[in-house]
């Protein structure tokens, strides 16, 4: 017969290691060395404790990582060993109360100073053994050093709680900063409006005037943006179909049979190009508004159509009204509102093309070159 034991598990039932020593051994001494020499192989350091936590054995990598002497160790009380450093309160409440009820721990952490290696953290892994000719028992107790992860994991959390502090600093920042440029915007547009009334020349007024309607554009695209926080990606369907409605509330009036309408894809562009975008349709529109329609005209339309197709896309701003001929809008280049607009274009890498006729004008915006499906002004 050979010699076999069992560890009890936290179930009823119990588990059998499958550790039968042949009967070949000579005697006892032989299979405790068998025993203590499975015990040295294991790397992590490893004990062996009797019922009343004497050492019975001990692994090789013990005696390496603690740096205590062998000859001070075995038979000894675990809680006595190197002038009690390992009368630990926790490995007390693992060895004393745990295990006698549960049997089995794994991943019991302690955080001790021991005087030969320093503070470190500890992962106990304990098992009680049951022999079946016996009524003695033995408790193993394996360690797993985690100090260097638990460094590692509190500079990563330290780390993170940086970044999240900085990262609510900057949106305090922005908040404040969009509030003070929504507020300075408004300031600006009730200057130019009270100056606009206060002056003689027409010319002036009407220039005075279209530099106020450009701040609230300016204006309206930040608001709308500002409802957006926080998002990398817009879709510029909804944010076009909110500055239209913005821009016909403020434009047109109850008299005016224009309509002003957005058909767009579910396309999504970054907040970058949305205020460019933006900014585009703003200039377009009010220019559609203010000169496409001299006079009254049933079924006035001015359309904004928005496609895309993965990376490319195309914007198109157009009108049914009276048009113009090209050489007068060669002529106009220069004008404020179509430099403005070509340096947006420019900043989002696309090209403009303006055509006109007697039915209307219509601009487009592409940053590719595909037919478009969307319908125009007519």
């Amino acid at each position: 017969m050979g010699l076999r034991l069992r560890i009890a598990e936290s179930r009823p039932s119990v588990a059998e290691i499958g550790l039968t020593l042949p009967t070949s051994l000579p005697g006892l001494e032989s299979a405790q060395t068998l025993a203590q020499a499975i015990v040295n192989t294991i790397h992590e350091p490893l004990l062996v404790l009797d019922a009343e936590f004497h050492v019975v054995a001990a692994s090789r990598s013990f005696y390496d990582i603690f740096k205590v002497d062998p000859a001070q160790t075995t038979g000894r009380l675990l809680y006595s060993l190197g002038d009690g450093q390992w009368d630990i309160p926790g490995l007390r409440l693992l060895l004393e109360t745990i295990i006698p009820e549960l049997a089995e721990m794994d991943g019991f952490e302690v955080v001790h100073d021991f005087p030969t290696i320093g503070r470190r953290t500890m992962l106990l892994n304990a098992r009680k053994v049951i022999y079946e000719t016996s009524p003695d028992i033995a408790i193993l107790l394996a360690f797993t050093d985690v100090t260097d992860r638990r460094s590692l994991e509190r500079a990563r959390d330290l780390r993170h709680e940086r970044t999240e502090d900085l990262l609510r600093q900057k949106q305090t920042l922005l908040q404040e900063m969009e509030h003070r440029v929504a507020n300075s915007l408004q300031i600006i547009a009730s200057i130019l409006m009270i100056k606009a009334r206060q002056v003689t020349s027409e010319e002036t007024r009407r220039h005075l005037r279209d530099a106020h309607q450009r701040v609230m554009s300016v204006a309206s695209v930040q608001s709308h943006l500002h409802a957006t926080e926080g998002i990398e990606q817009i879709e510029v369907g909804s944010y076009l179909t909110k500055l239209c409605d913005s821009l016909g509330a403020s434009m047109i009036g109850e008299n005016q049979p224009i309509a002003l309408r957005v058909m767009a894809d579910q396309g999504m562009a970054t907040s970058a190009q949305a205020v460019s975008m933006g900014l585009i349709v703003t200039e377009l529109v009010i220019n559609a508004l203010k000169y496409a329609f001299p006079t009254d005209k049933a079924g006035s339309l001015v359309m904004v159509t928005y496609e895309s197709r993965g990376e490319d896309w195309k914007l198109v701003v157009s009108d049914n009204g009276v048009g113009k001929d090209l050489d007068d809008v060669a002529e106009t280049k220069g004008g404020l509102g179509t430099v403005i607009v070509q340096a947006l274009v420019k900043q989002l890498d696309a090209r403009m093309d303006v055509t006109s006729s007697a039915s209307g004008l219509s601009v487009a915006i592409t940053r590719a070159s595909f037919a478009s499906n969307m319908p125009q002004a007519a």
